[in-house]
């Protein structure tokens, strides 16, 4: 049988095979080469600045970027920057968080974000504090500033840099504001009255919840929805959510919520020469309810290095309150409602970072505020906490040489293996944040900018040279040595005619409060631990 010729079918298949090999290999070029294309002009336009991040679309060209910006993906590359081996390198190994920021001073943005948040506070600090703790706070997303001044604060050429800045009111203590803060709910209820007609301490404390009262009626018109108390040494520290913000950290709390705690960590200052705690000092002592019990109670004796309490001062922290109806102040720390108990949680990673005795000149500042007798019997009748009632003494009574010794004792880490020791165990911790963010704002000249814009009509160096002015000078501060004297007759005839009498929900404000302590006595004695609650209540 003959074999079939099939070369004819041969020739037309090698004909084929070329052009379909041809085709498949495009095609693979093009899926390679299509994601590297892409890949490439994302990275010449952000290079190039073509995508435009939301927190600097408004920022002036040549705007500064803050330092450890770099080390996080969600902050932008500088457009005008080269990075250098060191940048690399941080950008490899920093595990500083992220946190959204702004590099125009105004913060022009600030009013349309949610959460609305505001801060108020009752403060005579120079603009030296109290610039850096204002626009720290900005950084990490509040809005508005009530500020109630009086002293430094309220001198002409300070309130005029504060006026300049958006954001921000001003509320004096004059005699009108007296006037009407003695027309006011709380100052006719029982919760508050048992700290009138005391100095020093106390007195601060009707005057800051009678502030907060007024706060909130100025938040609730401002369309806050979180309202904070804070003093200017301290700042809160919004560790816990997505990003390093204030404002994310509060949007993320559930809407049944109703007050928002931050326990407090309080500054453990490592030299006694510090004159900008905001940038010199990086070491706190942790709360109580941020470490296990063992531990704390454990490591006790070396965390207090015999000082009245764990802390030096309060330990009970600072809240946040949703702005809702009947609110009102429970005191400094606290917030409550007339009509109901509020829901309140306590966050497990954030903190009010507090810069209490942070540098020398605190001890004597307090005792020049106050005109206290320096006796264990007086001291009792100005201060709440201990360590303040001993330091007055101190302050008034002994050598500059004396003071500066009991100063380095009590309150400088100067015992290099205890510290370490207790770094360890995680009762001191090191933060940097704050730090970073506020060193990053002076160096980028927002606090100078500010201060320049407000003197138009004098030179920049006579203006600076001003800032120390003495308050006695403005016409809109009065000095006020104590709220309005009214009789204890009037103060009862009031609440009598207003029906106003002690119930379950006028119970007393929240003071500030020391830590949990142990008495160190029994300790040493039987070994065991009797746990008191180390508040000195009056």
């Amino acid at each position: 049988m003959p074999i079939p010729n099939y070369n004819h079918l041969q020739t037309p298949l090698r004909q084929t095979q070329p052009s379909s090999s041809s085709s498949t290999s495009r095609l693979l070029l093009l899926l390679t080469f299509l994601p590297l294309t892409l890949a490439a002009l994302a990275f010449v336009l952000q290079w190039r600045g073509g995508l435009t991040d939301p927190a600097t679309r408004w920022s002036p060209p040549g705007s500064y970027q803050f330092p450890g910006m770099e080390a996080s993906p969600l902050s932008p590359i500088s457009r005008h920057s080269t990075p250098s081996a060191s940048d690399c390198l941080n950008l490899g190994r920093s595990v500083t968080p992220s946190f959204p920021y702004y590099q125009d001073w105004k913060f022009d943005r600030g009013s349309n974000l949610k959460p609305k948040i505001c801060i108020t506070t009752s403060t005579s600090a120079g603009l030296e504090q109290i610039l850096p703790w204002m626009f720290y706070h900005k950084v990490i997303g509040v809005s508005l500033f009530f500020l109630f001044v009086e002293g430094k604060a309220a001198s002409p050429d300070v309130t005029r840099v504060l006026q300049s800045i958006p954001g921000v009111k001003l509320i004096f203590r004059t005699r009108e504001l007296e006037e009407q803060q003695a027309k006011s709910r709380i100052w006719n209820e029982t919760w508050l009255s048992g700290f009138f007609y005391k100095p020093c301490n106390y007195e601060l404390f009707v005057k800051q919840s009678l502030n907060m009262e007024m706060a909130i009626t100025m938040a609730r018109d401002a369309g806050v929805d979180w309202i904070i108390h804070l003093d200017t040494d301290e700042l809160v520290h919004p560790v816990g959510a997505q990003e390093y913000s204030l404002r994310q950290l509060l949007h993320d709390v559930p809407g049944n919520v109703d007050m928002v705690i931050f326990p407090n960590y309080e500054s453990s200052v490592e030299r006694d020469d510090i004159k900008e705690p905001f940038t010199e000092v990086s070491m706190f002592k942790k709360n109580f309810d941020h470490l296990p019990k063992d531990t704390y109670f454990g490591m006790y004796k070396e965390s207090t290095r015999g000082n009245p309490n764990y802390f030096l001062t309060y330990g009970n922290g600072k809240s946040a309150a949703r702005i809702q109806d009947h609110l009102r102040p429970n005191g400094a720390h606290r917030w409550h409602n007339y009509m109901k108990t509020p829901n309140e949680i306590k966050l497990e990673e954030a903190a009010v970072l507090h810069y209490t005795y942070a540098k020398f000149s605190d001890l004597t500042s307090r005792r020049d505020r106050c005109g206290c007798k320096p006796t264990k019997d007086d001291v009792k009748r100005c201060f709440m906490l201990e360590f303040d009632r001993t330091a007055f003494i101190v302050a008034s009574t002994a050598t500059q040489e004396e003071i500066v010794d009991w100063y380095r004792e009590h309150v400088v880490w100067g015992d290099k293996d205890v510290k370490i020791k207790l770094l360890k165990k995680g009762i001191l911790t090191r933060i940097n944040a704050p730090k970073v963010i506020i060193q990053g704002l002076r160096e980028s000249g927002v606090f100078e900018s500010v201060i320049a814009s407000a003197s138009e009509t004098r030179s920049k160096e006579k203006f600076l040279s001003s800032i120390s002015i003495s308050s006695s000078n403005s016409s809109k501060a009065v000095a006020s040595q104590s709220l309005p004297s009214r009789s204890n007759k009037y103060q009862a005839t009031a609440r009598k005619a207003l029906g106003i009498e002690p119930d379950e929900w006028h119970q007393p404000a929240v003071p500030p409060q020391s830590p949990p302590g142990i008495d160190v006595e029994t300790l040493n004695l039987v070994g065991g631990l009797k746990i008191g609650c180390g508040g000195d209540r009056e």
